[in-house]
């Protein structure tokens, strides 16, 4: 029973319909500005880790081999550390958007986005994400 609870799949069966959309944008917003800061991430972060990395790239495109590329990354931490950052973003975005849409929402997210858009609503059009939220879903 605690298992299907935690588990729920957002549905709007029990919403009011202009709620139920305002919901969803609210959801698409979330995406949209949670790949947004992986975007940023990796133009900030990764592009430069490459770059300190290119002599030790174009070493490995004519020689690869893993302890070339261990011993490339352990010899340039920074740049290491930089290129794992946007690896990790990118890959709990990618598992956390699977797991939405494969699962559904979890009840604890659901509820998570209820209060955070009767806050909105609270505010009205003084609230940043009011029109986001309260545009025409396309």
């Amino acid at each position: 029973m605690a298992s299907n609870q935690r588990n729920a799949v957002i549905s709007p069966e029990g919403y009011l319909p202009e709620f139920w959309q305002q919901l969803l944008q609210l959801h698409r917003l979330l995406v949209w500005a949670r790949w947004l800061i992986v975007g940023t991430c990796c133009l900030l972060f990764g592009i430069p880790s490459l770059w300190a990395l290119r002599s030790e790239i174009a070493m490995l495109r004519d020689y690869f081999t893993w302890p070339a590329l261990r011993y490339a990354l352990l010899f340039n931490p920074i740049p290491a550390v930089g290129l794992a950052l946007c690896q990790a973003l990118m890959l709990s975005t990618l598992i956390w958007q699977s797991r939405n849409s494969l699962f559904g929402l979890p009840l604890r997210e659901v509820k998570r986005l209820e209060r955070q858009l009767e806050q909105i609503n609270r505010q009205g059009p003084a609230h940043p994400l009011w029109p986001f939220v309260h545009r025409e879903p396309y």
